[in-house]
């Protein structure tokens, strides 16, 4: 179908109906004589008039202004579409990369607490009753917290509440510097390994925040 502009009709039919008028107008005159009748406005209406063609030519220029505007509209949408998909894929994406990172450190966490409950087993495993290790997992409470306590004091004394460091003047199973400070927990701190425990137990927690903190520090710097 063709399509022509409303406006193109609308004009047309009047300059049809203003035609007719004139028509008539002269053939109702008087006394049989001619009478030319001039309608201004109509002849206005026929000279803005578009031909045919013309009507035709806006149309098409309207409906082609109509079909450039829906193919951008159409390509915003998709632009915006495809956007907000790349966003989401990306968010999906850090959100599996993190739960992964997260799944993977807590199994490494349970690794670990695992491997330090299995070492405590086998700590006091070796442990006597009445011993002086026995005394210190008494002391220190936490299996855990002890294994770190019975590694520093392993190497700093074996477990000898009487060790002595001939260079540095350091006593006792924790290696006190001097010795004299262990004071502080007991005046029997030359020959009572549990007021020695005490001692060293204060000093790692207020050092090292705990025992394991105070393992760790000696671990990279072999003393602590």
């Amino acid at each position: 179908m063709t399509r022509i502009s409303v406006r193109g009709v609308a004009v047309v039919s009047a300059t049809a109906v203003t035609a007719v008028g004139a028509v008539v107008g002269a053939a109702s005159g008087s006394e049989g004589k001619a009478v030319q009748t001039v309608d201004v406005a109509s002849a206005t209406l026929l000279a803005d008039a578009p031909t045919g063609a013309q009507a035709q030519n806006v149309s098409d220029g309207i409906g082609r202004q109509a079909d450039a505007q829906q193919v951008s509209a159409d390509a915003a949408a998709k632009k915006a579409a495809e956007e907000a998909a790349r966003q989401k894929a990306a968010a999906d994406a850090q959100a599996k990369a993190d739960a992964d990172k997260a799944a993977k450190e807590a199994e490494a966490k349970r690794a670990k607490e695992e491997a330090n409950r299995a070492a405590a087993r086998s700590v006091l495993a070796t442990i006597s009753p009445g011993s002086v290790q026995d005394m210190a997992l008494q002391i220190v409470g936490d299996a855990n917290q002890f294994q770190c306590f019975s590694q520093i004091v392993k190497r700093e004394s074996g477990w000898n509440y009487t060790a002595t460091n001939a260079s540095s003047g350091a006593y006792g199973l924790v290696q006190a510097l001097p010795g004299s400070k262990m004071a502080s927990a007991g005046a029997d701190w030359r020959t009572n390994p549990e007021t020695q425990i005490k001692w060293g137990l204060s000093y790692m927690n207020s050092r090292y925040g705990s025992p394991c903190g105070a393992w760790s520090f000696w671990q990279a710097h072999n003393w602590y």
